[in-house]
């Protein structure tokens, strides 16, 4: 089984991906880190059970690696926008033998105090256009919401939106159940629909 543990808003600036998501939210994110494997740094914001956001872009005082970075950010342009979701397991390996092949290889990462496992495509781009999830494993109990201050955010709805949009949907359904997940056919594209404390807000 798989479920939903984190959304990424890309920017070509973190300070562009951090001021959409607080635009939209009506709340500040908090200090992130650096993700040294991949030139990539971070900002993060709590939400409702046990889920969080983080506005994620490259890090332009970081080495350019010599691979893909994740999130296929090396490609990114344009304005702020919700660029993923991002899924946690109990066993990465059988996640990812039980999906399509596309879903990428695990990669060891480490923020400060928090380890992890994310399979990573080699191009840096998930199937279906990046609208499928990315797939990770936690290492130990340690994770971000244990020390994200409450931003009274949560998500009622994250849609996922492509052309084979039911065939992601079949692929992930032995694996994923979560209501708020929906999917649909149409143009690529995550939006996220959120109670905040200034009303109902979205992310795109």
């Amino acid at each position: 089984m798989i479920e939903l543990d984190h959304l990424a808003v890309a920017g070509e600036s973190l300070e562009a991906a951090s001021d959409y998501a607080a635009q939209v939210l009506g709340v500040p994110l908090q200090s992130g880190g650096a993700h040294a494997v991949f030139g990539t740094h971070n900002q993060l914001l709590g939400l409702s059970d046990a889920l969080y956001l983080e506005a994620i872009a490259v890090d332009p005082d970081a080495p350019q690696p010599a691979y893909a970075r994740w999130f296929d950010l090396d490609r990114f342009n344009g304005p702020a926008r919700l660029s993923n979701w991002i899924c946690r397991c109990d066993d990465l390996e059988a996640a990812l033998d039980a999906l399509p092949e596309g879903y990428g290889a695990p990669v060891q990462l480490q923020r400060g105090d928090l380890s992890w496992r994310m399979a990573v495509p080699e191009n840096g781009v998930l199937p279906y256009d990046n609208c499928a999830p990315a797939l990770m494993q936690w290492d130990g109990d340690a994770h971000p919401t244990q020390r994200l201050e409450s931003s009274g955010c949560r998500l009622v709805t994250l849609t996922v939106q492509h052309p084979q949009a039911e065939a992601l949907a079949a692929a992930l359904a032995p694996l994923l159940v979560d209501a708020r997940v929906v999917f649909e056919a149409g143009t690529p594209g995550l939006f996220a629909t959120f109670d905040t404390p200034v009303g109902r807000g979205v992310l795109a």
